[in-house]
């Protein structure tokens, strides 16, 4: 499986992303609003990659993104119908993040009977928060100390995007100019 943007390769991971992902998750900068601590050894992303790998198996709608052949994050569905993206900080800034998720979602609604989908953001996390709002995703509730991250709680804001709402903004771009 693999979807392509502009400036994008968004495909399923394989073994070798091993290192360029670890350079992602082992990252402070990067991990800052992710759901684990930064991972301290290549161990740790194994595991993790193990997942991924896993549910590729499975057909996931979980991606790596590649940036001129080079993996610098994730974006997609680990668990349907939950959004996940991560972005090594070197490539903040750019769009590509909102490029990535887009696509991810556009693929969603293609191929899977899905009539929504949802993200939970860390209220602080003000970047990600325009990305979903960008995307159509409209807030729908919060919650106190949803996760713990390296013995510190986390708070939680809750996203939804309908198909009626992608779809409608898909042709409202496409009707502009």
């Amino acid at each position: 499986m693999e979807i392509r943007t502009p400036r994008l390769r968004l495909r399923h991971a394989r073994p070798e992303d091993l290192e360029a992902l670890h350079a992602v998750l082992s990252d402070p900068r990067a991990t800052e609003w992710w759901s684990t601590p930064p991972h301290a050894s290549l161990e740790k992303t194994q595991v993790w990659l193990d997942g991924m790998l896993a549910g590729n198996a499975e057909g996931s709608d979980d991606f790596v993104i590649e940036r001129d052949g080079r993996v610098i994050g994730k974006a997609g569905f680990y668990r349907l119908p939950d959004v996940g993206y991560i972005l090594h900080p070197d490539h903040w800034g750019q769009g590509l993040a909102s490029e990535a998720v887009g696509a991810a979602i556009a693929h969603v609604f293609a191929a899977r009977a899905l009539d929504e989908l949802t993200a939970d953001v860390d209220p602080a996390n003000h970047a990600s928060i325009r990305l979903l709002e960008k995307l159509g995703f409209t807030r729908t509730g919060c919650a106190e100390k949803t996760w713990n991250v390296g013995g510190e709680w986390k708070d939680s804001f809750f996203y939804s995007l309908t198909r009626q709402a992608w779809n409608a903004r898909i042709e409202g771009s496409s009707a502009r100019p």
